[in-house]
């Protein structure tokens, strides 16, 4: 079971009691008396279904929401860390970094409420209920973010009282992102209008709409700063980075000339990466021509500056991008990994150099490198399917 440590530290455990509402005037919803509050001890069932997968803030693990409860995985090296098994499972499950805390929802809870649940007591030791079901959650050391249909709640992690409380476009994905560092709080989530996000600067207490996309906007990803947004929309086939502070366009790559799903967008740490994953089973590495060194005061690189790293292919007769089609002049992934086609896969970097970490809702878990310099297809150096771990139990650790 991992426990926390000074650079991972959970914030004061919030209260138990009161639990806040979201809604000055809420409805008023059953208990369900008859559900204990604890996991029990009974067997895995043999037949395990996954409800769904989430990274934490790091990229160092990842948790896996189930019929049976939830399951928490070490990236890199893969390794299963620990389970909790709960009658009637988990729908979604969301870590903080690699401590103790983590939020849980559906199943074995309520689908309108997000339980806080600390492992080291087996217990759950907070909560806050909607008016309507819980779509995602987002977790920082002193923030909880609660994504509804249409709407998003910012809480104090302490003591759960409401900070903020956002209006959106529909957002049946529960797109949100907010920064992990402890110095900047930033967060991004779709705006009011098709193809908009909205940027808030808690810190400056600014707030900034950007029109990325004509079409819906279909998947966000944040620098750990919240320097950097990348978005996707519908159609899947371009993918724009975004500077957060003014809004403006820095880089725009292309996953394709054919619609197609974008599942997750994953920056690198250092912000030199942007990896992205699509119903078309294709895991695609691109190149960011970014001054990452400058927090807040992202830029492209001139030529004569451009940090060694490989060139995203372009077409030879980019020089005619006025008449050709647009595609003829985009920039191009420089690494793939090819995986199942219509699979939902969830993208990360590992903490070694050059590698990329994926996990499916098929349960297969994939480690890669690419070549930094030459790109390319990707090679597989790690395979598992963690829906199979079942024979023992992992060793608590």
């Amino acid at each position: 079971m991992p426990t926390s440590s000074p650079s991972s530290s959970p914030p004061p455990p919030p209260t138990p009691t009161p639990t806040p509402d979201s809604d000055p005037e809420p409805d008023p919803q059953p208990e369900s008396e008859s559900k204990p509050t604890s996991p029990t001890q009974t067997q895995i069932e043999t037949s395990t279904t996954l409800h769904s997968l989430s990274f934490n803030q790091d990229h160092t693990c990842f948790a896996a929401a189930t019929s049976t409860g939830f399951r928490i995985f070490n990236a890199d090296p893969f390794r299963e860390i620990f389970r909790r098994t709960f009658p009637g499972g988990v729908q979604h499950v969301q870590m903080l970094f690699r401590c103790n805390i983590l939020a849980l929802v559906g199943g074995h809870y309520p689908p309108n409420k997000v339980m806080i649940w600390d492992d080291h007591q087996c217990r759950c030791i907070g909560e806050l209920s909607f008016r309507s079901s819980v779509i995602a959650v987002r977790l920082r050391r002193d923030r909880i973010v609660v994504i509804l249909l249409q709407k998003v709640f910012v809480y104090n992690f302490a003591d759960l009282k409401l900070l903020h409380q956002i209006e959106t476009f529909s957002n049946p994905k529960g797109l949100c992102e907010v920064s992990c560092v402890s110095n900047s709080v930033v967060l991004v989530c779709p705006g009011l209008q098709k193809g908009q996000i909205r940027v808030e600067h808690y810190a400056s207490k600014r707030t900034k709409f950007i029109v990325a996309h004509d079409s819906r906007i279909a998947c966000i990803d944040l620098t750990r700063d919240g320097s950097l947004v990348a978005t996707a929309s519908s159609k899947g086939t371009l993918i724009r980075v975004f500077n957060t502070l003014d809004g403006s366009l820095l880089q725009e790559v292309r996953r394709g000339t054919d619609r197609a799903e974008i599942q997750s967008l994953a920056f690198s740490s250092n912000a030199r990466w942007l990896a992205a994953s699509s119903d078309r089973g294709t895991i695609h590495v691109f190149g960011l021509k970014l001054d990452s060194e400058s927090p807040g005061n992202n830029r492209l690189h001139s030529p004569s500056e451009q940090p060694a790293s490989p060139r995203s292919p372009m077409s030879s007769i980019s020089f005619m991008k006025g008449v050709l089609p647009k595609y003829f002049s985009s920039e191009w992934s420089v690494a793939q990994f090819h995986l199942k086609e219509g699979a939902k896969y969830m993208v990360a970097f590992g903490h070694q150099e050059s590698t990329v970490v994926v996990a499916g809702m098929d349960g297969s878990f994939y480690r890669c490198e690419f070549d930094p310099v030459s790109g390319g297809e990707m090679s597989q150096l790690e395979y598992h399917n963690f829906l199979k771990l079942e024979e023992e139990e992992p060793a608590e650790g």
